[in-house]
C-alpha cells in the first residue's frame, strides 16, 4: 500500500506542477458546454443527460488518455524496478479516479450554470456523477496501457473502448434518470447500481491480470 500511495503522489503533485494539462481540459469542458448553450436552449431531461454524459466520456478520453502515454521507456523501466504491475496499475486507476471525479463535478456546476438544472435529487446526482466518472476513468485506464505499448497510437484508446464504454453510459443514462423523479419499480435502482458496480469489478480484474504482461514487454 505504501508504493501504491507513494506511485498515485507522484501523479497528483505532477498535475499541479503541469497545471497547463489541468487548465486545458477545464477550457474544453467549459467551451463546449458554451457551444452547447448557444445551440440548445432549455434541453428536455432525456437530452440533458445524454449531452452531460456524452461530455463526460470525451471529458475522460482526454484526461485519462495521458496518463501513460506520458511515461515514456527509460520511466517505466525506473518503475519497473521499484514496484510491481499491481501496484503501478492500481496507483494509475486510483489517480486517474480522483482527476476524472474532480472534472465531472466541475462539468455538472458548468452544465447547471449555462444548460439549467433539471436535477431534483442533486445529492443523488453527484453521487452518481460520481460513481459514473470513477467508472468511466476505470476502462480508459486500462485502453490508455494497452494503447501506449501500441505505438503511442492514442486512437485505440477510443476503437478499444467503445464496446465497453457503450453500455456502461447506457447504464449510467438509466440511473440518472433516478435522480429526475422519475418513477421506477422497487429494487431496480439497486440492480443498476448493482451491474455497474459489477462491471467496474471485472474491469479491475482484468486490468491485474493482464496488465502484468504489458508491463514486460
Amino acid at each position: 500500500m505504501n508504493k501504491i500511495f507513494a506511485l498515485l503522489k507522484k501523479d497528483v503533485l505532477l498535475e499541479f506542477r503541469q497545471q497547463h494539462t489541468f487548465y486545458g481540459i477545464l477550457l474544453y469542458i467549459a467551451s463546449t458546454v458554451f457551444v452547447l448553450y448557444l445551440s440548445i436552449e432549455n434541453p428536455d431531461l432525456n437530452v440533458w443527460s445524454g449531452l452531460f454524459w456524452v461530455i463526460q466520456l470525451f471529458i475522460c478520453v482526454n484526461a485519462v488518455a495521458k496518463s501513460f502515454l506520458q511515461e515514456g521507456k527509460g520511466r517505466m523501466l525506473y518503475f519497473y524496478t521499484l514496484s510491481s504491475p499491481t501496484q503501478f496499475i492500481v496507483a494509475k486507476i486510483l489517480y486517474n479516479i480522483l482527476i476524472m471525479s474532480v472534472m465531472s463535478l466541475l462539468s455538472l456546476v458548468l452544465f447547471s450554470i449555462f444548460m439549467g438544472n433539471p436535477v431534483t435529487n442533486i445529492s443523488k446526482f453527484v453521487g452518481i456523477v460520481l460513481l459514473g466518472g470513477a467508472s468511466i476513468s476505470m476502462v480508459f485506464s486500462i485502453m490508455s496501457a494497452i494503447a501506449a505499448k501500441a505505438q503511442q497510437n492514442a486512437a485505440l484508446i477510443a476503437i478499444l473502448g467503445f464496446p465497453v464504454i457503450l453500455p456502461l453510459l447506457l447504464l449510467l443514462m438509466r440511473l440518472s434518470k433516478t435522480a429526475f423523479n422519475e418513477v421506477f419499480k422497487e429494487g431496480a435502482v439497486l440492480e443498476l447500481i448493482g451491474l455497474i458496480t459489477g462491471l467496474d469489478a471485472l474491469i479491475v480484474v482484468l486490468a491485474i491480470i493482464l496488465f502484468p504482461y504489458l508491463w514486460k514487454d
